[in-house]
């Protein structure tokens, strides 16, 4: 009954205007959508944990009955209003608003005869024109979403009809849960959908989710499994299995559920066989699956959360001196009620001015008085500003396209500019204090380049390959320059670079723009240039080898592996190690392997089912193709395999054949964007010097690999989900152990002498936040063995390794020697600035794999506690594990970091750095990016207890009390001020770093105000090792301990909970998708733009509204208290000297635009100024122009100037026969004069509009003409 009664509630609220303000609040835009953290939609949940999905198919015909009520269609509704209730709910939506509200209580008052004013259409004027107004926008807007709801509505897909028994094209609104959808290449997917089948012969879909979370590489999905090892497709006639799964939610990254069989067998679902709504199938001819969740239930749809808006400082500053205002109208009333009801006591017995009522009744003056003062609230209402609320949403609206206009913020190579997110509160980025900052991809380029390594305890430094990337960043940085000149829109100066594997559009940027809705063939390759080159510039991409590494290659022969009754004694113990630190670096990671001049057609063995093949190729391919499928059948342990396999010998032999078929494909694929003179040799079947020049004879010929220091020869191309990723595998393919294909069920690398290897590919364990690591589970194709291949931070790694090893104590000690000297390898990267990485395997026996997965798929299978099961049962495979090395990874700073950090902190805002990497290379950051200065006092705080914790802070804190003030650190801790640096770091400037494991303890409510009042006495804050959610707890304690304005600034996922915590978030749309832009208020391409959006455009719009809002109150104050001063003159009797009309009009018309037009265009101080002087900033920090002081001298300077206004015409008119307009007229044309020049002098440069369209021209500026001559760009 209460699923019953849910459904029925869900679906009423729907029918007469949507679902809830938050879920209907935007367009269903696919490009809208967080990726994660984002506010969930208030759509109503299906009653209980989990759902039941029954097929639509008549057998199943009773019981999807029985489930299809607790369903929802597939249409979706973003829209407000309906044409019925429209007018109702905008209304009461718009009453919503307090000054609305008092506005309304003034028109029905007016209505009441004993305390009328004015003419009572009069008083309804103000109020019905802004609501008008707003409500015009309103269903503007409202029509733009139901147009664009009406045009997804009606896309149109394949959908199995029960009748026809055949796919039908069908509207996506029409589709519904239990429905089988089949969808082509390049199509759109309308619904939540499970996938059964796959045209592809791995039985795999890839996908394109840049509509969704806005990445653009490719990611796998997976057919269920049971049906992948099905060659033909299926048939939903015959399908007679149900999925239980989770309720509705909008978590991205996460989905939990079950197939059942017929025969209650169940298999179990992930997030690896589903596919969400807005994503885009590639590389797939044909899909089908079927639909579990549909419209507003989709993940898509109840992440749409849009735009957010907020309620800046000074709104809420403004709020307050409204009712400052009310109080003020109420004391001015009230003495117009007691002046009333005193001057009719002293007149009272004198019929002239005490009239009685018709019957002859004489009213009280104490009731005279009462009515009276409900008169004076009509009479004196323009006190209270009814348009200073549309006026900021103007004035903000056109102070956000300024700051988009700014072609400063352009970034050619991106194609992007500024996004404003947040509509409202534009003028917070003029009072930021605290700035806490994510370092990889946010201070630095998030371009990983490989630079050093070190296996089995050997540094290798890979000297060739830094002075590559020292000239090849000088070819870059002179080519930037000649780009900056004006001579040209864009510079056609010829960039030297090696040949890239993707195929650049030779247009201008963005020319053709794909859009999500659909899509052709063609255009499904023309996206945007920065999505094109994610990961895979020529810096990237080109990795030099190191000779010294190189040399031991050649030592590595197929005999060293090859089982033979007569082995190599005692292989070299180095030699197995960097084999298998390099199958590791290819194989340990989600890349997706395509070809070069098709960035969206994968690459794998599959491709050569075309083509004539050798018989003894086909006899290969089988024999590893039926191995695969039984070791990937749940229900076979691995023991169960045959252990001898395919003989190696053999393999060995067929080897070469495979190397010339592999190249076919490629070669002919690549030819049409080949930068090799060679040209194409597709036809050949088999591989010539044409195909590999500069071959290296030394090594088994044939071979497709790439030449080292020449990838660019390399045929292949990687779509990485990290950048980290995509180093790896370039730095891996350098050495010819080159990642040739990936499907879910193999993967195929050429290793240089060995040929191609193919690993049977048993499971996957992702990185998560909690482990910091990632694993594959591979069956090795030259032991046969189960080998776990780990790679992680070292922080983790180092704490799994092996205690023993059962083959003895020296290779126990030889384990030991290389941790001790892998660790100093660690340091050493760390000290200059590398992203580190430990590598590790683990060799499991048939029985150990054979018990672990069988609890392992326990936890796949399971709903409840999923996670918590997976990483259990991650847990206990990686352990015990044998270091084998590491890497270091260079992450550069981006152009202009430490000059904008350099500004900030002159400007007075303390930067803290939040990073997930290690200690040492955090510090290393800090340095180079000039948070920290050299002279710095570093204090530590890297304690194993809360205790230790407590002693170490309370030590440092008497050190730096007994060099710096006492006071100092007191009040800012206590006030929530930041301490300016110069006054800070008088006696001593210090920074502090702070390790994640103790920030554990530091969070604790005990620790907090320590912590705080340390980070107050410091020049700097560095987080090193944080999690996702320790980031944001730390923006949280101290926006709400200090009680300061926080932003905070991030380019990947792990940063949304952060950027959504503080005050203003802002996303950097960088190389890791769109994940922090979506979350954020505010969205830039670099770091570097900080400075100008904060330093300019947040103290201009600071600047400008505060004083517009102050503009308001002195403007309503002062023309009504003439009202109130003339009152003293007519025994205040409600009288106005001036026409009802002109009062009316006041707000509404005379002094409207003025106003608006300072808040939009005015500038303090050129922008050139605020650059060079970042610490004008501070006045924003401090509220200067609005404080509370100001606000009451603002209104006492109202007071005197109505004063001045109303007795100089009082006295100049003073025993004249005048009448009463004749008196209102002279006073009401000064009064309005004086407010608008009130204006004109506070303006700090007059703006000419000229009657032509065009850019507003300054025409004179107090501060100089230097901010007259940016304008013709905007606002710069």
């Amino acid at each position: 009954m209460t699923e019953f009664l849910r459904w029925a509630r869900y679906h009423w609220q729907r029918l007469t205007g949507g679902t809830n303000r938050d879920d209907d609040e935007r367009p269903y835009n696919y490009s809208s959508l967080l990726a994660c953290g984002g506010k969930t939609s208030q759509t109503p949940k299906v009653a209980g944990r989990h759902r039941v999905v029954v097929p639509h198919l008549r057998p199943f015909k009773d019981e999807y009955e029985k489930f299809s009520g607790t369903y929802v269609n597939n249409r979706i509704r973003t829209t407000k209003y309906t044409l019925l209730n429209f007018v109702p709910r905008n209304l009461f939506e718009q009453f919503h608003r307090a000054a609305n509200l008092y506005f309304l209580f003034l028109a029905v008052l007016n209505w009441v005869p004993l305390v009328e004013a004015f003419q009572k259409e009069i008083t309804m004027l103000p109020l019905v024109v802004v609501l008008t107004i707003i409500a015009i926008k309103d269903g503007l807007e409202d029509y733009r979403k139901y147009k664009i709801d009406k045009q997804i509505n009606n896309l149109v897909t394949k959908v199995y009809s029960r009748k026809e028994k055949k796919y039908v094209d069908q509207c996506w609104k029409d589709v519904a849960v239990g429905d089988f959808i089949r969808l082509s290449c390049n199509e759109v997917i309308p619904a939540d959908m499970v996938l059964l089948f796959s045209t592809d012969p791995d039985k795999i879909c890839h996908i394109e989710t840049s509509g969704l979370d806005g990445e653009s590489n490719l990611k796998q999905r997976q057919v269920v499994r049971g049906y992948a090892e099905q060659d033909s497709e299926v048939d939903p006639e015959k399908f007679s299995s149900k999925i239980e799964c989770e309720s509705p939610n909008n978590d991205l990254s996460r989905f939990r559920g079950y197939l059942e069989h017929s025969n209650k067998e169940r298999v179990g679902l992930s997030k690896e066989n589903l596919l969400l709504r807005g994503c885009t199938i590639r590389n797939t001819e044909a899909v089908v699956g079927i639909v579990v969740y549909a419209g507003h239930e989709t993940k898509a749809m109840l992440n749409n959360s849009g735009p957010r808006y907020k309620r800046s400082k000074l709104e809420r500053r403004a709020n307050t001196d409204v009712l400052w205002c009310v109080l003020l109208l109420f004391v001015m009333c009230l003495t117009g009620a007691l002046g009333h009801g005193i001057w009719l006591s002293k007149y009272e017995n004198i019929i002239f001015f005490n009239i009685p009522e018709p019957d002859g009744h004489v009213i009280s003056p104490v009731l005279a008085g009462f009515y009276m003062f409900w008169t004076m609230i009509i009479l004196l209402q323009v006190l209270i500003p009814i348009s200073l609320y549309v006026s900021i949403e103007i004035v903000k609206l056109g102070q956000i396209y300024f700051i988009q206009s700014d072609v400063d913020f352009y970034n050619e190579k991106m194609d992007s500019t500024v996004q404003c997110r947040a509509l409202n509160i534009t003028e917070d980025l003029g009072q930021i204090q605290y700035l806490f900052s994510d370092k990889t991809g946010t201070l630095t380029e998030n371009k990983m380049v490989f630079r050093r390594c070190s296996v089995a305890g050997f540094d290798y430094c890979h000297e060739e390959n830094a002075r590559r990337l020292d000239s090849y960043q000088e070819a870059v940085s002179e080519d930037e320059d000649s780009a900056d000149t004006p001579s040209g829109p864009v510079s056609t100066t010829a960039r030297p670079r090696a040949p890239s594997c993707r195929t650049v559009p030779n247009g201008p940027l963005g020319s053709k723009p794909w859009s999500p809705l659909g899509g052709s063939g063609e255009g499904a390759s023309e996206v945007p240039r920065s999505r094109q080159a994610a990961f895979s510039s020529p810096m990237e991409t080109d990795v030099v080898p190191d000779t010294r590494l190189l040399d031991k290659f050649s030592q590595i022969t197929p005999q060293l592996f090859t089982p033979l009754e007569e082995p190599v004694p005692n292989p070299p113990l180095e030699i197995l190690y960097i084999v298998d630190f390099f199958i590791a670096l290819a194989i340990c990671n989600t890349v997706v392997v395509s070809a070069p001049n098709q960035p969206r057609q994968k690459i794998g063995l599959s491709s050569l089912s075309g083509m004539p093949i050798k018989s003894l190729e086909e006899i290969k391919n089988l024999f590893q193709r039926l191995s695969v499928r039984r070791s990937s059948s749940p229900s076979l342990a691995s023991g169960k395999e045959p252990t001898s396999g395919v003989p190696n010998a053999f393999v060995s032999r067929l080897s070469l054949f495979s190397r010339m078929k592999l190249a076919s494909p490629v070669e002919e694929e690549a030819s049409p964007t080949s930068e090799s003179p060679q040209g194409s040799s597709g036809t050949s079947p088999c591989p010539t010097e044409v195909a590999r020049p500069n071959g290296d004879p030394g090594l088994m010929g044939g071979q497709v690999g790439p030449c080292p220091g020449q990838p660019s020869a390399a045929p292949l191309c990687y779509e990485a989900e990290s950048p980290d990723e995509a180093a790896l595998v370039y730095a891996a393919r350098a050495y010819r152990c080159t990642l040739q294909s990936r499907s879910p069920e193999q993967l195929v690398v050429d290793f240089a002498a060995l040929g191609p290897l193919t690993f049977q590919l048993l499971h996957i364990l992702p990185f998560d936040s909690v482990r910091k690591r990632m694993s594959v589970v591979v069956r090795h194709p030259l032991s046969n063995q189960v080998v776990v291949y780990t790679k992680g931070a070292d922080s983790v790694i180092m704490e799994l390794l092996s205690v023993a090893s059962p083959d003895g104590a020296s290779r126990e000690k030889q384990q030991m020697i290389i941790r001790e000297k892998t660790q100093k390898h660690l340091d050493d990267y760390a000290r200059r600035g590398l992203r580190t990485l430990c590598i590790a395997k683990k060799v499991m026996s048939d029985t150990e794999y054979e018990e672990w997965l069988r609890n392992h798929f326990l936890a796949e299978t399971s709903i409840d506690h999923r996670e918590e099961l997976l990483l259990e049962s991650a847990m206990r495979l990686e352990n015990k594990l044998t270091l084998l090395g590491a890497t270091g990874i260079e992450d550069r700073l981006q152009e202009g970091v430490p000059e904008s950090i350099e500004a900030l902190q002159r400007a007075g805002i303390k930067i803290w750095m939040l990073t997930g990497d290690k200690q040492e290379t955090a510090v290393n950051i800090a340095y180079a990016c000039k948070l920290l200065e050299p002279d710095d006092k570093l204090f530590i705080l890297n304690t194993q207890s809360k205790d230790a914790c407590e002693m170490l802070m309370s030590t440092i804190l008497k050190e730096l009390r007994e060099k710096n003030p006492a006071s100092n650190v007191r009040t800012s801790v206590s006030e929530g001020l930041p301490q300016p640096p110069a006054t800070q770091g008088s006696g001593l400037r210090a920074g502090l770093i702070i390790t994640g494991k103790t920030l554990e303890f530091a969070l604790q409510e005990s620790l907090q105000g320590p912590f705080l009042e340390l980070t107050a006495c410091c020049q700097a804050v560095i987080c090193c090792r944080a999690t996702p959610l320790q980031k944001s707890e730390v923006v949280k304690l101290v926006r709400s301990h200090l009680r300061v304005m926080t932003l905070a600034i991030g380019d990947g996922a792990n940063d949304v909970s952060m950027i959504q915590v503080a005050d203003v978030g802002i996303g950097i749309s960088g190389q890791e998708g769109m994940q922090a832009v979506m979350a954020s208020d505010f969205a830039i391409s670099q770091f570097k733009h900080l400075g100008k959006l904060l330093l300019v455009h947040g103290h201009w719009c600071y600047a400008r509204l505060a004083n517009m809002i102050l503009y308001f109150f002195y403007k309503n104050v002062a023309y009504v208290n003439l009202l109130f001063w003339y009152q003293f003159f007519c025994g205040f009797s409600g009288t106005s000297m001036t026409d009802y009309w002109v009062l009316i009009l006041f707000n509404l018309l005379f002094t409207s635009a003025p106003p608006v037009i300072y808040g939009v265009l005015e500038k303090d101080v050129s922008a050139e100024t605020l650059m060079q002087l970042p610490e004008l900033y501070k006045r924003g920090q401090k509220s200067e122009a609005y404080l509370p002081l100001t606000f009451w001298i603002t209104l006492l300077d109202a007071f005197y100037q109505s004063l001045v206004c109303f007795f100089m015409p009082y006295y100049t008119y003073q025993g004249s026969d005048i009448d009463i307009f004749t008196f209102g007229n002279p006073l009401n044309t000064a009064a309005l004069f004086i407010i608008i020049l009130h204006l004109v002098i506070e303006s700090k440069s007059l703006v000419h509009i000229p009657s032509s369209p065009g850019i507003p021209v300054p025409i004179s500026s107090s501060e100089g003409s230097a901010s007259g001559q940016t304008d013709a760009r905007g606002e710069n």
